[in-house]
């Protein structure tokens, strides 16, 4: 298992949170199986960027991303170097801390 430290989010995790990934699992799908409930409007098809998270410590551990995702996350706000589609980054044997932007380009959030 893999940590992956969420640093504090006024929204998904106030107080910042510790969860324990599966090697092979999205951070996306690792952050919903662990109660933090981040938005992902396409259901994980990589054709939004609502899931953007920032890798904070890990991401050069992380397998690069595709062309499509680095053309999708120019959409994102608050996109940074270290920026991913949390649906598209998938968790290794190292651990990770990440951030989730305040903001998403959705200007309601999906019901899951």
């Amino acid at each position: 298992m893999t940590k992956i430290t969420i640093l504090p989010h006024p929204e998904y995790a106030p107080e910042g949170k510790e969860i324990e990934a599966n090697v092979g699992d999205s951070i996306c799908e690792a952050l919903l199986d662990n109660g933090v409930e981040i938005e992902h409007a396409c259901e994980m098809s990589r054709a939004c960027t609502t899931c953007h998270c920032i890798v904070r410590k890990g991401y050069d551990k992380l397998e690069p991303p595709e062309e499509e995702e680095e053309d999708l996350l120019d959409r994102a706000w608050g996109l940074e170097p270290q920026s991913r589609l949390s649906c598209q980054a998938i968790v290794g044997k190292d651990d990770l801390t990440i951030e989730i932007p305040r903001y998403s380009i959705n200007h309601a959030k999906e019901n899951h």
